[in-house]
């Protein structure tokens, strides 16, 4: 079933649809297929929490509004004259405990402009991540707003 899914979206993205983009696709389908198996749960049944996919396509709203707003963010930081930046590396606590919702939840923080997931620490809660700008006094340890908003709607999809 999860090969079908990336075979339609493989199709979806090479349009218009040819034999070879088909025949390639079913290949490509096939090898993502195996090597992400892992990553899904075992014996899931997507039709047990169908609310799963609206939040899933909210957190696809959010993360895009987020990364519109960091852009911003980042390019104001890079012409403005004084150049305000301060980086450096932050823990953040997270309450995720699936691997993929912690995957999911480090590559939305690496895709958002000015900052970048360095570590992950799953035994104690804590992901580490880099930021263009750091307040004053927060060296150490910061709750961070988009983190908390992406981390809310992931623990609804994946947990």
């Amino acid at each position: 079933m999860l090969s079908v899914l990336w075979f339609a979206i493989w199709m979806l993205l090479s349009w218009p649809p040819t034999i070879t983009k088909a025949l390639s696709g079913i290949v490509v389908a096939a090898f993502v297929t195996f090597m992400t198996n892992d990553m899904f749960e075992a014996n899931a049944n997507p039709l047990k929490r169908p609310s799963r996919y609206f939040w899933f396509v909210w957190y696809a709203v959010v993360f895009l509004w987020e990364c519109f707003k960091a852009n911003l963010d980042v390019a104001y930081r890079v012409i403005h004259p004084d150049l305000p930046i301060r980086p450096g590396t932050i823990r953040v606590k997270t309450s995720l405990k699936s691997d993929i919702g912690l995957t999911f939840l480090a590559n939305s923080i690496t895709l958002t402009p000015g900052t970048t997931t360095v570590d992950i620490d799953k035994d104690r809660g804590l992901i580490y991540v880099h930021r263009i700008y750091i307040k004053e006094g927060h060296a150490a340890s910061e709750h961070l707003p988009v983190v908390e908003k992406f981390e809310k709607i992931l623990r609804k999809v994946f947990e």
